[in-house]
């Protein structure tokens, strides 16, 4: 008779954080490279922070969880929930259509801010909650874990094709990135 070794609820807490996480991100990617809706600036800044959150539950999920890991990761939340809602607020004037796609008709910027106050809540349970091992290498989590360090290297490419290694423009319309490659290819 075999066990089946169940995650602490700890552990299946991070894992349900690190999913939500990398469906955040793959959504938005997948946006941008099938709608060719191309991120401004603020919403790779709310990109980055669900990236640095999804490093500190990757963190909990290979080191086992750490109150400084909840810590940082309520930090980057609250300055990711600073970005979205500064552009949640840009886009608040009645002639203001917002800016980029929709999904059930509430912008993604929109979007993140519920979903930084979701895991800013989510983490904050988890770091009331006594740490019974966090720490995981459960199929799942690893398969969690190597589809967020993809993510996080794909955004990383698709930012540097899009901006270059200078400031990104405020309404991108191409890779400017590959453009100034292709400048500089050409010298």
């Amino acid at each position: 008779m075999s066990k089946v070794q169940l995650p602490s609820l700890t552990g299946f807490g991070n894992q349900a954080l690190l999913l939500v996480i990398n469906a955040v991100l793959s959504l938005a990617f997948i946006d941008q490279l099938y709608n060719h809706d191309l991120p401004c600036p603020l919403c790779i800044l709310q990109r980055v922070g669900f990236t640095l959150i999804g490093l500190m539950i990757l963190l909990n999920l290979r080191a086992g969880a750490q109150p400084a890991h909840y810590g940082f990761g309520i930090l980057f939340a609250v300055l990711g929930l600073s970005v979205s809602l500064r552009q949640v607020l840009l886009h608040v004037a009645p002639p203001d259509l917002g800016y980029g796609d929709t999904f059930f008709h509430i912008h993604f910027y929109t979007w993140a801010f519920v979903g930084f106050v979701s895991l800013i809540i989510s983490m904050a349970i988890l770091l009331i909650l006594p740490d019974g091992g966090a720490r995981s290498r459960h199929w799942i989590a690893q398969f969690l874990s190597i589809w967020f360090v993809f993510l996080l290297l794909a955004n990383l490419i698709s930012t540097l094709l899009e901006c270059g290694l200078g400031p990104c423009v405020d309404n991108p319309v191409s890779y400017q990135g590959i453009e100034l490659l292709r400048q500089w290819l050409a010298k």
